[in-house]
Parts: structure tokens; sequence; C-alpha cells
């Protein structure tokens, strides 16, 4: 059965040759959602389900060339970012995106940590991210260890993520989702942080390893579903329901963390 694309999504962000994060999980969640994928590669990476062994960092003018090129030729409805792991390359990536793609929402995933434990994120660059990407930002999504280091707190309930979400508000996004996948319980709970409030999302915990690449595929199924023409909460609910059962039909692939199933529905 043949599908109408709907929205541009330009996923700027590292590649995964296992498939299960990065631009791969990126294009793959789009394209379940119904968008039309473009990509900025930042590094190539060498990893598995277990972790990442190596990194091959990508020049940033070329970079940046990618960037301008899709903006000015396709053009884009949002800009989603991924891993931009060294402060030239978040320089890079505001002077394109600001100088070709001005006015496009930006969802940034503050990728830092992959999931087997290595860092993605030099140190310097975080200053970069804060006071470069985050003032521009549409919605930023962090995890528990993310929000931590953006924030200077120490996360461990409700409270404390939303006293966190409103210190990266005031770093200038216009929103953030504080994912709380990294707590305990039998619950996942995730907070929509904006000017207006707080919006609470909750959801059955999923007891599983097959875990790779879930914040890179939320934060494009969000992306994408805002490229649509979704308001924010409903763009979030949408993409949160779709990684639930991307989990809970995982496929099993892999002897780490195992990659989620991309064709699971998404409405």
């Amino acid at each position: 059965m043949a599908h109408t694309l709907k929205g541009r999504v330009l996923i700027i962000a590292g590649s995964d040759p296992s498939g299960g994060a990065g631009i791969q999980a990126d294009i793959k969640a789009c394209t379940a959602m119904g968008a039309y994928a473009m990509t900025a590669i930042t590094a190539l990476t060498a990893q598995d389900t277990n972790g990442v062994t190596g990194v091959h960092e990508v020049p940033e003018t070329f970079i940046a060339e990618q960037i301008k090129l899709c903006l000015d030729d396709i053009g884009a409805d949002t800009i989603k970012t991924g891993m931009l792991h060294r402060a030239s390359v978040i320089q890079a990536v505001f002077d394109a995106t600001q100088g070709h793609g001005r006015g496009i929402p930006l969802v940034l995933d503050p990728v830092m940590v992959a999931k087997g434990g290595s860092p993605l994120l030099q140190k310097d660059a975080v200053h970069a991210l804060q006071t470069l990407l985050i003032p521009i930002a549409a919605l930023i999504t962090p995890n528990i260890p993310e929000a931590e280091l953006l924030s200077g707190m120490t996360i461990e309930t409700d409270a404390d993520m939303k006293k966190a979400g409103q210190a990266i508000l005031k770093r200038g996004a216009k929103a953030v989702l504080m994912k709380g996948g990294h707590r305990e319980g039998a619950e996942v709970t995730d907070i929509l942080l904006t000017e207006g409030g707080a919006k609470t999302f909750r959801s059955p915990r999923i007891k599983t390893r097959q875990t790779h690449g879930t914040g890179c595929t939320l934060a494009s199924a969000i992306a994408a579903s805002l490229a649509q023409g979704m308001a924010l909460e409903t763009a979030v609910e949408r993409a949160r329901n779709y990684v639930w059962n991307a989990i809970n039909t995982a496929p099993g692939y892999g002897s780490g963390h195992g990659p989620l199933n991309h064709l699971a529905d998404a409405d």
C-alpha cells in the first residue's frame, strides 16, 4: 500500500552501523511517521549493541556543506540534532542552520553518552551546547544524566525533574521534555515543560534490554510529527506511544542493548 510523505526533517547526527541508533534510527523513525528524512552526518562510529569502539570525525566544513545543500534545495519543516561531539561541530551546526534554516524549529537531542557508557560529547562541548543551540531550540529532550549535567542538579523525583527542566528552559529553549527512563519504578515518567506549565506523561515500564536508540527514535518521531503540523503536546504523545510499541515488539537482536522495532505502529 502506498503512503504519502508529509513533512521534511533534516537530521544532523552521527552514524550507527548497527542500525539501532543515530542517523539510521532517525531515518527509520521519520519514515514510520510518514515524514521525509534528510541527513547531515557529523561522525562515523564503530559500534554494536554492546557499545562504541571508535569514532571517525567528519570535518566541520563538510558537515556545514551537507546542511546547506539540504536546506537550500529541498528545505525542511523541522531540524533534529543528535550526536554533536565537539564544540567546533556545534559551532558549525549553529552557523549553518542559522544561515540557511533560520526560523525552522529545532528539536535538540543532547546526545552525551551512549547506551553502553561511552562518552559522545566532549567536556568543552557542553558549554557550546548551552550557549549556542539550547537558546534556539524549539524542544530539547534530555534524559536524566544529560539533564543533571545541563542543569547542575541531582534528579531523583518528579519535582527534581521539573526544577531541572525549568533551569534548562531559562537558557532559552521554548520547551524541555524531561525523560525519566533512567529512574526506577513500574512506570516511566516524562515531563514536558514550557513557559505555559508542565504536562506529565506516564507509561508502564517494559523490563527489557532492547532499548538501543530510544532517545534518537523518540526525538526524531517528535520532529517528524512537528514537521507535519502537529501541536507539541500531541507530537510528544504520539512519539511516546510509537517508542513504547517499538520497545514492546523489539526483535531481540544483538547480545547487548538491542534495537527497537522501528516498524511498530506510529498511531
